[in-house]
Formats: structure tokens, sequence, C-alpha cells
């Protein structure tokens, strides 16, 4: 019974990281329709940075953190001025295309400035275990739950009363009746790509704090897609409540389908929902469904 309320306990903790890194996806593809295929790519690198600041250079987390941020608004604001912005207008497999080519570009930056492939972020938790139950869990998994939950509250806040947030919604809606409104869709881009690297940044900072930094970051980040496949490409709460759904079949297949099957069995799981999913209900649990008449 303590093993099974263990994985449990751990894979709703590390299932809330993967709603708020699809959170990220869900963000840009509300206001422009372009899936982000660079999401695993971007938080690997938000993470190597973190790791600079505060080992290779040895700031303190109080100015660690900030400096994380202003970067990620930074790498945000680069990607949709630079390379998505000149192709407005084009179909949308181009967009797509340049989000790929991004990750690849992305993932050489990280391999050229961090040679090294594995590394380890300070211990920012209580190193004191929590007594569950009969469950014995680190407290990394309880702290990494309640902030993610705590960053979806605030976006859910953002999205529903601030004026940027309400003008992103309304961009996804319907862009060219946003422009008659005389609101730059450009700029809402802008703002989207920057929010998601915020989020892709604070995902990958809560789930190297548990595994450490490695390249399996990005698959992390691909795991998110399996996050937003299952409760939708456009809703919010459907990534919230995805994310511990994939998270809990990962933890509990790998738990108890390991010693039958093979070590890595865990990793496909939520790639196994996604074709599930599709096949089933294409739209996720909670996806808008749009019927085009040809």
């Amino acid at each position: 019974m303590g093993d099974l309320l263990q994985l449990v306990i751990t894979g709703l903790a590390v299932g809330m990281v993967y709603s708020l890194i699809a959170l990220g996806f869900v963000v840009v593809w509300k206001s422009s329709s372009v899936a982000n295929l660079a999401l695993g790519q971007l938080v690997l690198i938000f993470s190597w940075f973190f790791y600079g600041m505060l080992v290779q250079i040895g700031f303190p987390l109080w100015l660690g953190f900030p400096l994380l941020i202003l970067f990620a608004l930074l790498v945000g604001w680069l990607i949709e001025r630079f390379a998505l912005r000149p192709l407005i207008a084009q179909p949308i497999l181009s967009l797509i295309t340049v989000t790929l080519g991004i990750a690849y570009f992305t993932e050489g930056v990280v391999t050229f400035v961090w040679p090294k492939s594995v590394a380890a972020l300070p211990r920012f938790f209580p190193r004191e275990p929590l007594h569950i139950g009969g469950a014995v869990v680190s407290q990394e998994y309880v702290w990494i739950a309640a902030i993610s939950l705590l960053i979806f509250i605030l976006l859910t806040l953002f999205y529903r009363y601030h004026r940027m947030g309400i003008a992103m919604r309304a961009t996804a809606d319907d862009q060219l009746a946003v422009q008659a409104c005389g609101v730059p869709v450009t700029k809402i881009m802008s703002r989207s790509w920057m929010v998601a690297c915020i989020v892709a940044a604070t995902g990958g900072i809560l789930i190297s704090s548990i595994g450490g930094i490695t390249n399996g970051l990005v698959m992390t980040g691909l795991k998110g897609f399996s996050v937003v496949i299952l409760g939708g490409l456009d809703s919010f709460a459907g990534a919230m409540i995805a994310g511990p759904i994939i998270g809990l079949a990962e933890s509990l297949g790998g738990g108890y389908l390991t010693p039958y099957l093979w070590s890595g069995v865990k990793d496909i799981i939520p790639f196994f929902i996604i074709i599930i999913m599709v096949l089933i209900k294409p739209y996720g649990l909670f996806g808008e469904e749009r019927i085009e008449r040809i």
C-alpha cells in the first residue's frame, strides 16, 4: 500500500510539471495556431542557463532566477520577431517547420556552450522526506506540485482579467476582429511567445530539481505534447487535468510494468496515450471541436 501511495504522489507531482510545460504550448497555439515543436529544447536551454547562473557563475538564487526570467523573455521575443513574424500569412506548415529548426538550433547551442551531458542544480527545498501514510516522499515533489498549481492560477487570472490576457484570448478566436479593434496582433503573438518561454523555463527548473539536467529534458518537453493532445490543444483546464493523468499513468506503469517488460517502458506510456486519444477523441478531453464547411 505504501508503494502504491508513493507512486501516486510522485506521479501526480511530476504530472503537474508536465501540465505547466504544456501550458507553454497552449499559450502559443491559442494566439497564433502554431505548434511549438521546440518546446523540449527550450526547457533544456533554460535549465542549463539557470545552472550556469547558479553553479558556474555563483549567483544566489534571488539573482539567478530573475536573470533566467529576463533571458526567457528575450528568447521568446527573438523567436517571434526574427523567426516567425517574417512568415505571417505563409502556410501554417512553414511556421511549424521553423519551430523544428529552432529546436535543432537550440539543441546545438546547448551542446556547444554546455558540452557535459549531466549536471545537478543546488537543492532549493528541504531535505527531510515527508511521511504520508505508508509512503516516504521527497519534499521536492510536493513543492513542485504546489508551485505548478500556483503558476496555473496566476496565468488563469491573467487571461481572465488582465487587458493583455483578454486581448490574447480574443486573438485566438478571431485575429481579423482584433485587428479591426486596433489591437496589434504581432504584439499579441510576441507576448505569447514570451509567456510560453517563461513557463518553459519554470517547468525546466522544477523538473531539473528532481532528476538533474540531462538531454532527457527534451523528452520531458515531448511529454508535454501528450498532455496537450489528451487535454485539448486550446484548453488551459485540459492541460492542467491531463498532466496529472499522464504523470500518474507513467508512474504506475513504470512501477508495476518495468519488472515484467523493460526499464524504459514508462517513457512510451505518454505516447501510447496519444495514439489512443487521437483515435477516440481527436480534439482532446476539453478541446474545441471545429467544424469547417467545404
